[in-house]
């Protein structure tokens, strides 16, 4: 390639080279994203060692970045190494590409176009693009310490991570859509992005004007704010979606710190969208190093406290509800990820959508970060997760453990070892991970409970799995069998199974209905509230008996496969039972047995007028006194539920459609 020469005039060894690097662009990248487009930045390694990381261009195969980097080289034997990657927000980087520049080969003290192209080593053939750089290498003689020092790895993270703001998008509604389906109406949702950013609102079905009333929030990182890319898609069960629209909105002349209503018409299609968006100034997020933290300056620390604890000031903004500050401290025993038996790790540390991380520790099972992260709380019921992972030269980052800590679990100024544990935090890992936090919140979280919770805007996309089902079948089967045993204790009563249990519950019944108020429906919920509380404090916590769901990847083949076969039998009959008891309701007012028909007509006739003229208390009284002393006017008697009797003599549908099937049949035959 031009610029790289192979003649070089040697030079008496100086001890210390000044590599002066500018990536100016990309050709022809490789394409990672599902839009055809990627989001690329570089990585420039030397010796192993991270030393340099560019911007993130998104959503071009042509970048242009023109980052100009000062680097100072104790050998030229070490190439430089460079690295292409797609950043995807919220999951691994893919990998786009590297290449090596051999700094031997480099002219001295002269500017050097050079042209590096990408390649995968697993696979040689593909052609993933060009970078183009201007490199100047020179010998620095004397006092080198005083050369332009490199830019730091954390100190290029610091920047890249931080955000300048934050705007609020309100999605409201969509008018006068254009119809997509042969019923003249569209099942529509929308896509926003900004940057790396993604949102996906939720569908409503059979409408050209739908109604979201959808709120989230997405992080500014450039002070000209940037555009929102939006797309309207009409919802397709089966097949690919279609598209219905698209539109942007420029935020840079949007003033701060107000909401702006916008109704922004919809291109390549039809309507429009309603949008309110506020723009914000900087949240509280930071990344410091140990030394540098605002909790441990008693100042500081004081001013934080007024600003939450204060009531006057609490209410200002109900949104602020109050600041976690994470200590990255160290880790130990991680698992070896590389082939030398080390690993590479980094820390990633999120709360909801906010995400930040740390600088790698190169070759390191027990490395020490000693980093602060400072997060604004929005939701004190958010859970703060905290990832290890190992950086990796030509992929994405393998996984090594990661803990999920409830905010309102934390124990303010503790340093604790917390065990990493499995991606699915469903079993324990190799290594530990040592936190600090500290949370600090007021009142307005409370009110902050009684509003939706923040959606995620990366999640997993779902999938079929047979451990999953089996997990969600045996939870249900946890509430339904918690439901029957209630039913099973309170029919107890009516049994008179244990006379005294049964003299004590009908003397209670007797008791509320008689003197039955509101007031006694949330004084009952109450009871459990405060009967459990005890429990806990006296240390007979029952919160933690749940049976654990055995994992099915242990088992044989067979024993999975008749697992798999009992769970679809009890949903099938499950389904069927619950199918059939609506479609007979139906079918009792469809007159489809007119016979049954009739007999409901005469008794809601009888229940209109016991219940005009007889108060409801007295009617509730009298079942109740009828339940309990049944078994004891007849103990022989079987126990029934009236209702079901009938509803059981009603018939679903497809016993409907077995009837028909046989009469049509007998007419034939006699025909």
């Amino acid at each position: 390639r031009a610029g790289v020469s192979n003649g070089t005039a040697l030079v008496t060894n100086p001890g210390m080279y000044q590599l002066d690097i500018i990536l100016k662009k990309g050709h022809n990248l490789a394409i990672r994203d599902r839009g055809g487009t990627s989001d690329p930045y570089v990585k420039f390694k030397i010796g192993g060692k991270e030393v340099f990381r560019s911007r993130t261009i998104n959503k071009n195969l042509n970048p242009v970045w023109d980052e100009k980097v000062s680097l100072l080289v104790d050998s030229l034997r070490e190439p430089l190494y460079v690295k292409v990657f797609d950043y995807d927000f919220g999951l691994q980087d893919d990998f786009m590409g590297s290449a090596y520049l051999y700094l031997e080969s480099l002219e001295h003290q002269r500017n050097l176009d050079v042209t590096l192209d990408l390649e995968d080593p697993q696979y040689p053939d593909h052609d993933l693009g060009t970078l183009d750089l201007a490199v100047t290498l020179s010998p620095k003689e004397g006092d080198f310490r005083e050369a332009v020092s490199p830019m730091r790895l954390s100190d290029v993270h610091r920047k890249a991570q931080l955000w300048r703001g934050i705007v609020s998008i309100s999605l409201i509604e969509a008018r006068d859509l254009q119809p997509m389906d042969a019923n003249g109406f569209s099942d529509p949702y929308v896509k926003f992005r900004l940057g790396h950013q993604k949102y996906k609102s939720k569908t409503i079905p059979k409408t050209l004007n739908p109604q979201w009333r959808e709120q989230f929030d997405f992080h500014l990182y450039e002070e000209q704010g940037g555009f929102i890319d939006i797309t309207v898609w009409d919802k397709d069960a089966g097949k690919k979606d279609d598209f219905m629209g698209r539109c942007s909105v420029d935020l840079s002349p949007l003033s701060k710190e107000h909401t702006h209503k916008l109704d922004v018409p919809l291109e390549e299609g039809e309507g429009m969208l309603v949008l309110l968006v506020t723009l914000t100034g900087a949240a509280a997020v930071s990344i410091s190093d140990l030394s540098v933290n605002i909790l441990d300056d008693p100042h500081e620390r004081h001013q934080i406290l007024q600003r939450y604890v204060s009531l006057c000031v609490s209410f200002h903004n109900l949104k602020d509800v109050g600041m976690v500050q994470v200590k990255v401290i160290r880790a130990e025993r991680l698992m070896a990820a590389d082939v030398t038996g080390k690993s590479d790790p980094f820390c990633v540390v999120e709360l909801s959508n906010d995400r930040l991380q740390t600088h790698t520790v190169y070759k390191n099972l027990n490395p020490e970060w000693n980093k602060v992260f400072t997060f604004n709380v929005k939701d004190i019921h958010s859970v703060l997760e905290v990832t290890v992972y190992d950086e990796d030269r030509d992929r994405s980052a393998d996984f090594l453990g990661k803990v999920a800590i409830p905010l309102l679990n934390i124990q303010n100024g503790e340093r604790k070892a917390y065990a990493l544990k499995s991606k699915e935090l469903t079993g324990p890992t190799k290594g530990v991970i040592f936190l600090e936090i500290d949370v600090i919140f007021n009142v307005k979280a409370g009110l902050r409970t009684l509003i939706p919770i923040e959606q995620k805007y990366i999640e997993d996309e779902p999938r079929v799995s047979k451990q999953l089902l089996l997990q969600n079948f045996n939870r249900v089967r946890r509430c339904i069998l918690f439901l029957i045993n209630a039913g099973c204790y309170i029919n107890s009563c009516f049994e008179w199974h244990s006379p005294q249990r049964s003299i004590c519950a009908f003397l209670l019944f007797v008791l509320v209905v008689w003197n039955f108020e509101l007031y006694m429906i949330p004084l009952a919920l109450l009871l459990p509230l405060a009967w459990n509380y005890i429990l806990v404090a006296s240390g007979k916590d029952t919160r933690q008996d749940v049976v654990s769901v055995p994992d099915p990847e242990r088992k044989g083949f067979i024993n999975k496969l008749y697992a798999i076969q009992d769970v679809c039998i009890s949903v099938q009959n499950a389904l069927d039972e619950v199918a059939s008891y609506g479609e007979r309701i139906k079918n009792t007012f469809n007159w489809t047995v007119p016979f049954l028909s009739w007999l409901a007509i005469v008794a809601l006739c009888v229940a209109t007028v016991l219940i005009y003229y007889i108060p409801l208390r007295y009617i509730v009284l009298a079942w109740g006194v009828n339940k309990f002393t049944k078994k004891l006017r007849d103990p022989y008697t079987i126990d029934n539920n009236e209702l079901l009797d009938f509803l059981s003599r009603v018939p679903s549908d497809i016993q409907v459609v077995g009837v028909i099937s046989s009469l049509l049949s007998l007419m034939n035959n006699v025909k």
